[in-house]
């Protein structure tokens, strides 16, 4: 699929870029300056601007990427830091920040950029994105426990008293085989873009400005975004073919957002009120064995209808679902082992994510099957009643029919600071 009309040589690209097939991280010298070389301003079709090519404001109360209507693209990536320097972590966050804001607004990293600098010297912007235009770039970059204290509980970078008593690791669930090669880390970066080049570039370049001070413990792209964060955007669908997200909190439910997404002042500490938690989970699907159930087990195993989304109780899409219907036999309609009856916020006390999830395909398994699934990303406020309250639901006593269908492999929580003004740094108050 490609549009010839397009006025952006960015555009077209877009469209024409799918998930699989972007290079490997690079590692080299870098670093994030406070001056960038311009590279696409106002993009549109026929005269008419494009918001998917449009830029994101970076700064502001909370970080983008959170309640930012959901991009089409993820490149996520998860660091372990190299240094236990205290200076060392805070020149990085601070050069992060300065790249992260040239990026955002569709311009190079560094005064001088991808082309701009001495030939004898590597130049300070990597350049992939030359020409194309911001695509809705945001990056959010979260805290791992793992960098306030180490393996045996020392405080690291003189964070002492700092580590967020909600920052623990999460419990093991029923049914998990995490791989501790895609778990954890000290950092995080959620890249999210409507274009993946645009995405990997901003990753990258972040992964070459950390070198010496962090380095890549596990990365994952995803595409086809699983869950609307706005009522102005569709539903979308995941691998298995069902709307996902329908009950997503979504940025216009102010009330869910306040009491449900942001770190209040009573809930500590200090540094991260109007932050968020962040607990991203790697959940392979076993496609080729979903593929051969029937449609009506389909439905039963999801409690929705898979053409119109609507529960099996019915109505439209965002009908409310009725759990007390029962069919001719006296069943339930919506089974009571459904994956949306054990996740819905009246069997678990009344708890809500923001879900940002994507697809992700990773080639084959080295078995003939799909390495395939989902790359579940959700903020909450508090972790141990939001997320592990309905992660215990689904891999309980009473088990998700979907659960002979899906295996979680990776896992991390991390801390995600607010937002930065137009001066200072993520998380600049934990280091006050």
């Amino acid at each position: 699929m490609s549009d010839s009309n397009d006025a952006s040589s960015g555009l077209s690209r877009r469209k024409l870029i799918g998930a699989a097939g972007l290079g490997a991280l690079a590692a080299g010298a870098g670093a994030g300056g406070g001056y960038a070389v311009g590279r696409q301003d106002e993009p549109s079709i026929a005269g008419v601007p494009d918001p998917d090519a449009m830029p994101i404001p970076f700064e502001g109360v909370h970080q983008a990427g959170i309640v930012t209507p959901a991009q089409d693209r993820l490149y996520f990536v998860a660091l372990d830091l190299t240094t236990e320097e205290r200076g060392d972590l805070i020149s990085l966050l601070e050069d992060w920040t300065a790249a992260a804001r040239q990026m955002t607004q569709g311009n190079d990293v560094g005064e001088f950029g991808a082309v701009s600098g001495s030939p004898y010297a590597p130049p300070e912007d990597t350049g992939e994105a030359l020409g194309l235009p911001p695509s809705g770039l945001t990056i959010t970059v979260g805290f791992g426990r793992g960098m306030f204290v180490d393996a045996e509980g020392k405080a690291r970078f003189g964070l002492d008293g700092k580590l967020p008593d909600r920052l623990k690791e999460l419990p093991a669930f029923s049914g998990d085989e995490l791989d501790p090669a895609l778990c954890d880390g000290d950092l995080a970066i959620q890249a999210c873009a409507n274009d993946p080049q645009v995405a990997v570039h901003a990753v990258r370049n972040l992964v070459r400005i950390a070198f010496g001070r962090a380095s890549v413990r596990y990365s994952q792209m995803g595409f086809g975004r699983t869950s609307s964060t706005s009522t102005a955007q569709v539903t979308a669908r995941n691998l298995f073919g069902f709307k996902d997200g329908t009950a997503n909190i979504k940025v216009e439910d102010e009330k869910d957002v306040e009491r449900f997404v942001w770190v209040h002042e009573d809930d500590g500490p200090d540094w991260l009120v109007g932050g968020s938690y962040l607990v991203s989970r790697k959940i392979n699907m076993r496609i080729e064995i979903w593929d051969r159930e029937p449609l009506e087990g389909q439905e039963n195993i999801i409690g929705r209808t898979k053409g119109s989304g609507g529960p099996r109780s019915g109505g439209d899409e965002f009908e409310k679902l009725d759990f007390t219907q029962k069919d001719d036999r006296g069943a339930p309609v919506i089974d009571m082992k459904s994956h949306v009856r054990l996740a819905h916020p009246d069997f678990n006390k009344g708890a809500k994510l923001l879900r940002r999830g994507y697809n992700f395909v990773d080639g084959s398994d080295g078995l003939g099957q799909l390495s395939a699934g989902l790359f579940f990303l959700a903020y909450q406020r508090d972790p141990e009643t939001q997320f592990v309250q309905i992660q215990r639901s689904l891999a309980g006593l009473q088990k998700d029919l979907l659960n002979e269908y899906i295996v979680h492999v990776g896992s991390g929580l991390f801390a995600c600071p607010p937002g930065v003004g137009r001066k200072g740094f993520w998380g600049e108050a934990l280091f006050a």
